[in-house]
Formats: C-alpha cells, structure tokens, sequence
C-alpha cells in the first residue's frame, strides 16, 4: 500500500494539536489531561488498521456485517465502562444502542432513503452506531449525576409513596433532553455552522453537493431517531432508583 506523500505534514500537526490540547488541560489542573492525546493515538492506530482492512473488504456483505458487529461491541463496552461496570449495565447499553440504531437504519432502507448497499450500510451503520454510543453515555451520566445532586429529592418522593421510577421521572426526562442537545445543536446548524464529516467526504469523493447533502440529512435524522430511543431506553433500565447511587468517576 502506498503512503500519501504528506504524511509527513500530518503526523507533524497532530502532535501540535496533541500537545496544544495536553498544555491547556495540564495548565488548568484538569483531571487526566493525558487522557485526549490517549485518545488520539488510540484513533490513530485504530483507523490505520481499518483503512488496510477494509480496502479489501468493502465490497463483501458478510465482512461489513463483521465489521458493524465489532462497532457494536466496542461502542457497548465504551458506554458500559463510563456509567460502571455490571451486567445489568452492559444488557442495559447493548439493548438499548442495538434498538435505536436498528430501528433508525431499518427505516432509512426499509423506505429507500437510502439504497441497501454495502457502502451505505457501512457508513450510516458506523455513524450511527457511534453517536448512539456518545448520546447512551451522556444519558447514563447525566441521569446518575443527577440522581446524586438531587437525591433529597428523590428521598422526599419516596417518603410520600411514590415508586421508585416515579421518583425520578423528571430527573430522567432532563437526562434524556440534555444528552441529545449536541445533536440537535449539530442538525440545526449544519451547513451554517457545522459540515460535517460524512458531507465533506462525499464531496471529496466526487459525489455532487445537492446528492452530498441528501445523505447528510438522512443520516442526522438517523442519528436523532437512534439517539432518541437509546437515551428513553437507558432511563428506562436506571428509573427504579431505591438507594443513592455512588458518584460517577
């Protein structure tokens, strides 16, 4: 495989915006301030690998296929390890990112917004799959935390009988509306303030801007529909709430 001639350049950047963003964390006393360049060296290798792998593999249903499982798993296990570890929150993360991304990209081919091809499934899969990982995450935070700041509250709910999910109904409908506000932020503002990654690589790619941006708004609205239905599923699974939860690291 040839390497494009401006590696060089790229690597050199980078490392510039690796170390800009470690000296600004670092310099402010923010907790783990490693943790991003971890994060980009980790994307980097990840990406190098999946380029090679899927330069043969792009064309074969079946690999895909592997390919969106492994997302998958990945995206289950990165969600489940930010709201701890159990296996009621693992069957919690898995159903739930599994029920929106299905039902979000089953709609998109089902009514041919989309052709079924092994390029579309790809690429929506791998996108939405991936914002229903970052939206289950904020979800489960968000609602723990909440549960934790408020749990006087929650406390003064249960002592008049209400049932533990009642008794953190509002905290988990604040959860549900905030963790999808970088998405809808994101929707909102595209082609004004955001273009995003997959309009950008079609137009590269030599596909017309008005067929670019067609994709653009199918996957947003897939995004939204699977965002949607993990964050209600998550608070759904964490709802009956009995004693305070231990904060979030």
């Amino acid at each position: 495989m040839d390497l494009p001639a401006d590696l060089g350049p790229t690597i050199v950047g980078v490392v510039v915006l690796a170390v800009i963003t470690t000296v600004v964390l670092a310099a402010s006393r923010i907790p783990t301030p490693w943790a991003p360049v971890v994060a980009i060296l980790r994307g980097a290798v990840q990406l190098a690998v999946v380029s090679v792998i899927l330069t043969g593999v792009i064309t074969s249903r079946w690999w895909i296929a592997v390919a969106l499982v492994v997302m998958f798993a990945v995206a289950t296990a990165v969600a489940t390890g930010r709201v701890r570890w159990s296996l009621r929150a693992v069957l919690m993360m898995s159903t739930s990112i599994a029920a929106g991304v299905l039902a979000a990209t089953t709609t998109v081919f089902a009514t041919g917004a989309l052709e079924l091809t092994t390029r579309y499934a790809l690429a929506i899969g791998a996108i939405v799959i991936g914002n229903a990982m970052s939206i289950a995450t904020l979800t489960g935070r968000m609602f723990t935390t909440a549960i934790v700041d408020h749990w006087d509250e929650v406390e003064g709910w249960l002592a008049i009988g209400a049932t533990p999910r009642a008794s953190t109904l509002l905290l988990a409908r604040r959860a549900v509306r905030d963790a999808l506000v970088p998405a809808i932020d994101q929707t909102r503002t595209t082609g004004l303030v955001v273009l995003p990654g997959a309009f950008v690589g079609a137009i590269f790619g030599g596909i017309s801007p008005i067929e670019a941006g067609r994709f653009q708004i199918v996957v947003l609205a897939a995004i939204m529909a699977a965002g949607s239905i993990t964050s209600v599923l998550i608070v759904t699974w964490m709802g009956p709430v009995r004693t305070k939860p231990t904060p979030l690291r």
